[in-house]
């Protein structure tokens, strides 16, 4: 059975994950959850799953907490803030550790886990994004394995299986396009909220959607795969807009034989694989028809319509501290978007103007990394004409 602390336990990721923790009780239990705001999803999860220790990282809820799950017996360790959400991450005989903590909030946790020696699952892009540089000499150092959970990277890893050293040629990611791959680029100007959370193939968080429908996701998941796949040139991770999502990325070899992952859009399957890797878990589950499926297509993705893709591309090659600042100007315009305080084409605008008034630190520590997430979301705040007293990020 593999112990499994669980940080963002009520978003999706964390409730999907708990989904296959339920369904699995033979292979699975919980020692630590973590989540933000949502006490009532919580206290919920605590009673059903019976965690060892539990953090809230909104410590203005640690009352309500303790309230909601008041009679749970056992009852667990309650913390609060980032600092109890790190003691979670490195707490007690979990062996692995999902972090599904949304944006660079996950990056310090992440940490955590790992210099307690737990693997970690992880299903936060913005931890490699911001924090490559520092995360992956950690993982080295105390040889943890990390396993990629979203579907993208997720299916890289499965391809990989069996490759051997150096036999990995090219990375081809696929992307749905989102929620305006339909849409002519003259009518995005008019595009509201609704309309960007409306994404045609996956149920996800808002931030994600949103990330979806800008292609930024796919720009964040080519400065991952760099980190998490050997360093690869940026020369050689392509994005090809897949509007089925059934193939959720492909590798390239040195002989230009091309590998596959196949699967219907749903991310219980990167999960389970995630969690339960090196192994495979038989289910129930309802088997892929390709005669259902019926026809796969492809097409380039317009950069015209999705600007976000060359800014990634960009700072993933500037290197240093450039994709952090990236990450968090990511972050603090999609909050706006989300608060429908700027319009939808004012994300990319943003963030351009966020980087172009940014210098890499070439070789980061975890303070500059820190320093320069912090002053991204200040200066993007700028950028829009907001101060920080009237925008919360």
């Amino acid at each position: 059975m593999k112990a499994i602390t669980l940080l963002g336990s009520t978003g999706s990721i964390g409730t999907q994950t708990l989904d296959l923790v339920a369904q699995y009780p033979d292979r699975f239990r919980i020692v630590g959850l973590s989540a933000h705001n949502n006490i009532a999803r919580l206290a919920e999860q605590v009673r059903q799953f019976k965690p060892e220790i539990v953090a809230i990282s909104n410590p203005d809820k640690l009352g309500e907490l303790k309230d909601a799950i008041a009679g749970c017996d056992p009852s667990p360790r309650l913390l609060a803030g980032s600092e109890g959400v790190c003691e979670v991450a490195a707490y007690g005989d979990a062996n692995l550790v999902v972090t599904g903590i949304v944006g660079c909030a996950g990056l310090l946790p992440t940490l955590s886990a790992i210099a307690a020696g737990k693997d970690i699952a992880l299903a936060n892009k913005e931890t490699l994004v911001a924090g490559g540089p520092v995360v992956l000499p950690e993982v080295k150092k105390y040889g943890i394995n990390l396993v990629p959970v979203d579907s993208e990277h997720s299916a890289i890893f499965q391809c990989l299986q069996g490759v051997p050293a150096g036999g990995l040629r090219r990375i081809i990611l696929t992307a749905s396009g989102g929620a305006f791959r339909d849409l002519p680029i003259d009518k995005l100007s008019s595009v509201t909220l609704a309309d960007a959370l409306k994404h045609p193939n996956w149920v996800m968080g808002r931030k994600i959607t949103i990330d979806s429908a800008t292609l930024m996701n796919k720009g964040l998941e080519v400065i991952e795969a760099h980190w998490l796949f050997g360093g690869l040139d940026y020369d050689n991770i392509d994005i090809v807009v897949h509007p089925q999502s059934i193939i959720h990325s492909l590798i390239e070899l040195q002989d230009t034989s091309v590998i596959a992952q196949l699967g219907w859009p749903d991310m219980h399957l990167p999960i389970l694989y995630g969690i339960s890797w090196p192994e495979r878990i038989y289910t129930d589950w309802k088997p892929l028809d390709l005669v259902e499926v019926a026809s796969l297509t492809f097409k380039a993705p317009d950069h015209r319509k999705y600007p976000c893709m060359k800014l990634a591309y960009a700072a993933g090659r500037a290197g240093g501290t450039m994709p952090a600042v990236l990450n968090a100007a990511n972050e603090a315009a999609v909050a706006l978007f989300l608060n429908e305080q700027i319009g939808y084409l004012d994300i990319a605008r943003l963030l351009e103007a966020v980087c172009d008034r940014h210098n890499t630190i070439a070789q980061p520590s975890l303070d500059d990394i820190l320093e320069v997430d912090a002053w991204a979301r200040r200066i993007a705040k700028e950028q829009a004409g907001l101060s920080s007293a009237t925008v919360a990020v």
